[in-house]
């Protein structure tokens, strides 16, 4: 079994988080089975974006990090206090930890500044979100990354993503990394994707 650390932090996207939830969810259950998804924060209630609060099913101290595969990590806003968890140092140590063990990371959206702010992005390709009006692509390239202007960018074992319109693509991306194109291609078009 392959167990997933969803990594969630305050002000937390949750259309961006479910997409982890559903597409692991729907493996475990209609494809390969080997996939289980843990949701992890720091604390006991989260609050989503928008106007509703989660528990998550674990405190980041009372897991293993050695016990996961892969780390999945939603984006979120600045207004509902996102980079307050995402930059904080407890956040980062589970980044460094993946990373450092070449495990799937896989984010969505500005999550990848997470991953640029602990340092592991310099000289890498990555992106964020990529709307012209936002300055979330200058403070990616500001932590180091090579910016690549495309909707999904993987690099080695992390996956980036420039808005919350990629999510189903970077959790089958994600998929895929865990398991095999065939199985990754069965759970989509049982989802009914192309």
């Amino acid at each position: 079994m392959k167990k997933i650390l969803l990594l969630l932090a305050n002000g937390f996207e949750a259309v961006e988080a479910s997409v982890f939830t559903d597409v692991l969810g729907w493996n475990k259950w209609e494809g390969d089975g080997t996939t289980e998804v843990i949701t992890v924060g720091l604390h006991k209630q989260l609050q989503c974006t928008w106007n509703f609060q989660v528990s998550p099913e674990k405190l980041l101290n009372e897991i293993a990090l050695e016990d996961f595969d892969a780390l999945a990590i939603p984006g979120g806003f600045e207004e509902a206090g996102f980079y307050k968890d995402a930059f904080s140092e407890e956040f980062q140590q589970v980044i460094r930890h993946f990373n450092e063990n070449k495990k799937p990371i896989a984010t969505i959206c500005v999550a990848s500044l997470a991953l640029g702010n602990c340092g592991i992005l310099q000289n890498k390709k990555a992106t964020t979100y990529s709307h012209p009006t936002s300055k979330r692509l200058a403070q990616l390239q500001s932590f180091g990354a090579s910016i690549i202007n495309e909707r999904i960018v993987q690099t080695d074992h992390i996956i980036t993503s420039s808005n919350p319109g990629t999510a189903f693509d970077v959790a089958f991306s994600l998929l895929e990394m865990l398991t095999t194109t065939e199985n990754t291609q069965k759970v989509k078009d049982l989802m009914g994707f192309k």
